[in-house]
């Protein structure tokens, strides 16, 4: 499944006054990116993954439309998919990308090689 163009779209109307954002295609969507780090992406699987903070991933994983990102059958702490579902208004995709954006940007930038 190819991501979702309109939600790729609408991510890149929040974010794109962000310091140090690039469009990277990664695991099969497009991701945003802060300063090298993923903060969200339009996943190929539908709906949104996102990076948060790992301290914060099951508390995160209990809203509606959320749930754990798997890798290989491993969850990965913090990451999230949210479902399409939860994403249909501005207001319910601002809140999430607020949080990865947030999130990314509190990382150091990774340096260029």
């Amino acid at each position: 499944m190819a991501y979702d163009e309109d939600l790729a779209h609408r991510i890149r109307e929040l974010v794109a006054s962000e310091a140090g954002l690039t469009e990277q295609r990664m695991f099969g969507g497009l991701a945003f990116l802060i300063g090298g780090h993923m903060a969200v992406s339009a996943s190929g699987r539908g709906g949104l993954l996102l990076r948060c903070d790992p301290a914060e991933s099951d508390a995160l994983q209990r809203k509606p439309h959320a749930h754990p990102f798997e890798m290989r059958g491993r969850v990965m702490q913090g990451w999230l998919r949210v479902d399409a579902d939860g994403l249909r208004t501005k207001r319910q995709l601002e809140r999430w990308v607020a949080r990865g954006v947030a999130y990314a940007s509190s990382l150091p930038p990774k340096q260029r090689r």
